[in-house]
């Protein structure tokens, strides 16, 4: 499971720096500044979420069935939250109307919260 978090962390990563070269390059001078705030936004999260995978899976204090839990719950979160900010982001470019789906930004923010808290707990029990 550690290998596939980590590999997992890294095209995260990987991705997240692709993603804001992308939106610091060739769409500056496509979308507004509050677009492109949009945007950068899910790439910082993406970007958050993908250090703290590498450290769920490089950390032993962590059960394995905790980690699964916080693996997809993290990557359900990146898609929810980061990808539905890059869509919002480019939305007057697109060819269909994403802003219906906006709602689902929220959600993926949720799964962040639940996992932080998650790993808080489990290590607040594991060092009592």
């Amino acid at each position: 499971m550690d290998r596939k978090i980590i590999a997992t962390a890294a095209f995260l990563g990987m991705t997240a720096i692709i993603l804001g070269a992308f939106g610091a390059h060739a769409l500056k001078n496509v979308l507004s500044i509050s677009e492109l705030n949009t945007f950068e936004t899910g790439v910082k999260y993406q970007m958050y979420h993908a250090l703290f995978l590498l450290f769920i899976g490089t950390s032993k204090d962590i059960l394995n069935k905790a980690k699964k839990i916080i693996f997809y719950t993290i990557i359900l979160g990146v898609f929810l939250f980061s990808v539905s900010l890059y869509f919002l982001a480019i939305n007057r470019l697109l060819p269909f109307d994403f802003s219906p789906f906006g709602f689902i930004t929220p959600i993926g923010g949720l799964l962040f919260l639940a996992v932080w808290l998650w790993v808080f707990v489990n290590f607040y029990r594991k060092n009592r």
